[in-house]
């Protein structure tokens, strides 16, 4: 077994065995590549490091479509949207980025507000010539929003239209208490308690609450990817929590379509769309949780009919 670094480095006992293989079994994934669609893997540079993404384009490597860029949620990566790259890439380009200390992205110097991160993006849309020749479309997914939302105002040159999902929006007072509790986050110790109980609980909520339609492996492939920033995960949620939502919405100038399942975000998401001009929304009330690995399909039906 190769040498484990910081971020991969989950205790071995208890649920970290399980964790460790997982996360051994993650880093020798193939890339794939069908009848349909052919997905790779890649890196390119932005001002805090390496960007990697996960990029998607049909077999046949043709398409006259915008491509879409993927941001995903906090914590996570890239990986989540596999189900989702998979099904939009039949047609169009598809790049999926991993937030700068999510997935294999390089780590910023330190924690940042939305708009920080989303210079990560601005940045890869320039080095590898997305949008030069038409704008691309954007997709973001939990915190993902916010980051669309930041992309698409700071680079009107470079994004056409925006679809989020499952916008975190609280109002300014509970913006506050979930920015106060940051204060008792899990801390990296030298025997590990906290970590290993933040583990616990995400273990309980990745894999053993998981719609019964995702295999095992997947879920755990899923916790991997959310355990690997272990005491920095709190990081991106620190933008979050300070991401003034009535006053950056409005500043939204494209066609915007909000695709919403009936998962735990459904009445923020109702609450934010309300700041958003030329926002439509679409519910999508079979999907609860785990959506893209059981509802990829309908998210793709409802992309397609907006990204035209």
């Amino acid at each position: 077994m190769k040498h484990l670094s910081r971020r991969q480095l989950i205790s071995i006992s208890g649920l970290g065995a399980g964790a460790l293989l997982a996360t051994q079994l993650l880093n020798v994934r193939p890339s794939r590549a069908d009848e349909h669609t052919v997905i790779r893997r890649g890196y390119t540079d932005c001002r805090f490091g390496q960007l990697h993404y996960i990029r998607g384009v049909p077999a046949t490597g043709a398409s006259d479509k915008p491509t879409l860029v993927m941001l995903h949620q906090n914590p996570s990566s890239s990986v989540e949207y596999e189900p989702l790259i998979a099904e939009m890439a039949a047609d169009r380009e598809v790049i999926a980025f991993d937030t700068p200390g999510n997935g294999m992205s390089d780590w910023p110097p330190e924690p940042m507000d939305i708009a920080g991160y989303a210079t990560a993006f601005s940045d890869g849309l320039d080095s590898l010539n997305l949008g030069a020749d038409k704008p691309v479309d954007v997709f973001g997914f939990h915190t993902g929003s916010f980051l669309a939302t930041e992309l698409a105002i700071a680079r009107p040159d470079k994004v056409g239209r925006v679809v989020m999902s499952g916008i975190p929006y609280r109002t300014p007072e509970e913006r506050q208490e979930r920015l106060d509790a940051i204060e008792a986050r899990p801390r990296l110790t030298e025997d590990g308690r906290d970590i290993m109980g933040q583990l616990e609980r995400l273990w309980t909520f990745v894999v053993s609450k998981r719609d019964p339609r995702v295999p095992l492996e997947r879920a755990a492939e899923i916790f991997v990817e959310k355990a690997k920033p272990l005491d920095r995960y709190w990081w991106p949620y620190r933008g979050v929590w300070t991401y003034d939502v009535e006053q950056r919405f409005p500043l939204i100038t494209q066609s915007t379509l909000i695709v919403q399942p009936h998962e735990t975000l459904l009445e923020y998401t109702k609450r934010a769309v309300a700041f958003i001009p030329n926002a439509h929304l679409v519910e999508l009330p079979d999907l609860k949780r785990d959506i893209f690995d059981v509802g990829a399909d309908q998210y793709a039906k409802e992309l397609r009919a907006f990204l035209v």
